[in-house]
């Protein structure tokens, strides 16, 4: 089974767990604040789940799920995960990560930010324009009359193809946009954004998505 290393346990990563151990992956999690301080949180999710430095879950993780805040990408272990598909997870709140005047122009996107960190690994957009409580609550079996549909984005086939296997898992359908570059149109402030929508709902949000909000 495939291990899911996990670097950042906040509200969203610490969900991503729950989806993986809940459809038998291992998952090996960090935070910055050491492993000592996810005793609650591994002893929840059981036996398949593990506590370790961003280092360790980096190397352990066949696939790796990044959900940390932008402005601390550039502390990523860059050489554990070369050549690994790495799920981005970011959004860009300039409250919190100050203003990124590439951003704001709409120049570039926060996962080729995590591209331009991370050059060899192969980056997928996941889980980012969802809220966090809804990541275990709102999914439903393949096949459900308008069940949610989430987007992904990338350039590497497999690890789109890993996050459309990985949403379906968690009870959701795929919307692939296309590159990293199109990622922009699930980001905050767009139509897409934490709003419930099925697979067509979510393909005439992104169509409709200005550039610049």
């Amino acid at each position: 089974m495939t291990t899911l290393g996990i670097i950042g346990a906040g509200h969203i990563g610490s969900q991503v767990a729950r989806v993986a151990v809940a459809n038998g992956y291992d998952v090996v999690i960090a935070n910055s604040r050491g492993p000592e301080t996810l005793a609650d949180l591994v002893a929840e999710l059981g036996p398949k789940a593990t506590a370790a430095t961003a280092a360790e879950a980096a190397d352990a993780g066949d696939v790796v799920v990044v959900t940390v805040p932008l402005g601390k990408i550039d502390r990523l272990p860059v050489e554990q995960l070369a050549g690994k598909i790495v799920l981005d997870t970011n959004n860009y709140y300039f409250e919190r990560d100050g203003h990124i005047e590439a951003l704001d122009k709409g120049e570039t996107t926060t996962s080729e930010l995590l591209q331009r960190e991370l050059p060899t690994s192969r980056i997928a957009k996941a889980f980012n324009h969802i809220l966090a409580a809804d990541i275990t609550t709102d999914g439903a079996p393949a096949g459900t009359p308008d069940r949610r549909a989430l987007a992904t984005a990338g350039g590497d086939a497999e690890a789109v193809e890993f996050v459309t296997r990985f949403y379906d898992e968690a009870g959701f359908d795929t919307v692939n946009i296309g590159p990293l570059s199109e990622s922009w149109r699930v980001e905050r402030d767009r139509p897409a954004y934490v709003v419930r929508q099925n697979a067509a709902e979510l393909e005439a949000n992104l169509a409709i998505a200005n550039r610049v909000p």
